[in-house]
C-alpha cells in the first residue's frame, strides 16, 4: 500500500492535477474569504463562508479524483495494479490516501485565512473549529466518492463528470426530501444529505453521530472501489 500511496503522490506533481487543484484551491477560497468576510470587517458571515467552500468542493474534489483509476486504464497500467503484491482494499486506499493527502494539506494552507479574523477583534474559535472540522470531513468523503465513480470508467473527463454531478446532488437531496411522498424513499436519501449532518457544526456543536456518518460514507465508497476491482480481477 505504501509503494502505491508513494507513486500516486508522486503522480500528482508530475501532471499539472497536483499544482492545478492547489492553485484553484486557495485562489478561490482565498476569494470567497475575503468577499464573505473580510470585506465587511465582520465573522458574522463565516457560515456563508463555509457553505460557499462545500458548494466549491464540487467541482474541485473531482479534479483531484478523476486521474486514480481512470488513467490506469486508459495507460493499461490497470494490469500492472491488480498483479502487484498487494490487496485490492491496500491498493485503493493507497490511491485513496494519497488524494486525501493533497486535500488535506491544501486544506491547512487555507486555514491560515483564519489567522486575519483576529486582526478585526476576537472570533469565535470553537465556531472556526467546529466548521473546519465539519468541512474537512465532507471533502474527505466526496474524495471517496470520486475514487469510486473514477474506478468506473477509463475517460477522465467521464469520472469528473459523474462526480461532479453525484455530489451536487448529495448537496441538494436535502431541499427535495421533503417534498417526496414515500417514507420509503425519504429515508434511503436522508442517508446522502450531506448537508443536514453538517448543522450542528454550524452551530459549534461537535457532533459525534455526523462525523461516524462521514466516516462511514467514506469507507462505503472505498468498499464499493474495492468490490469493483475484485469483480475486475477475475473477470
Amino acid at each position: 500500500m505504501l509503494a502505491i500511496y508513494k507513486r500516486e503522490l508522486r503522480s500528482y506533481f508530475v501532471t499539472p492535477i497536483g499544482y492545478i487543484f492547489c492553485g484553484m484551491f486557495l485562489l478561490v477560497s482565498g476569494l470567497l474569504f475575503y468577499f464573505t468576510t473580510l470585506a465587511n470587517q465582520s465573522t458574522a458571515s463565516l457560515s456563508e463562508y463555509f457553505l460557499y467552500m462545500i458548494l466549491m468542493f464540487a467541482i474541485l474534489i473531482p479534479l483531484l479524483t478523476m486521474k486514480l483509476f481512470a488513467e490506469d486504464r486508459r495507460t493499461k497500467t490497470e494490469q500492472l495494479l491488480l498483479t502487484a503484491p498487494v490487496s485490492l482494499t491496500g491498493m485503493v486506499m493507497g490511491k485513496y490516501l494519497a488524494a486525501l493527502t493533497i486535500y488535506g494539506c491544501t486544506f491547512i494552507a487555507n486555514i491560515f485565512n483564519f489567522v486575519l479574523l483576529y486582526m478585526y477583534g476576537t472570533p469565535n474559535t470553537g465556531s472556526i473549529i467546529a466548521n473546519i472540522l465539519g468541512v474537512f470531513l465532507i471533502g474527505a468523503a466526496f474524495v471517496a466518492v470520486g475514487l469510486f465513480l473514477s474506478s468506473l470508467t477509463q475517460n477522465q473527463l467521464i469520472a469528473a463528470v459523474s462526480s461532479i454531478g453525484a455530489i451536487v446532488a448529495m448537496l441538494l437531496v436535502s431541499l427535495v426530501i421533503d417534498s417526496i411522498p414515500f417514507a420509503w424513499l425519504q429515508g434511503i436519501l436522508e442517508w446522502f444529505s450531506i448537508l443536514d449532518r453538517y448543522v450542528p457544526f454550524m452551530n459549534q456543536a461537535l457532533s459525534i453521530p455526523a462525523v461516524m456518518y462521514y466516516f462511514s460514507l467514506a469507507a462505503v465508497f472505498v468498499f464499493l472501489t474495492v468490490r469493483v476491482y475484485d469483480k475486475r480481477r477475475w473477470s
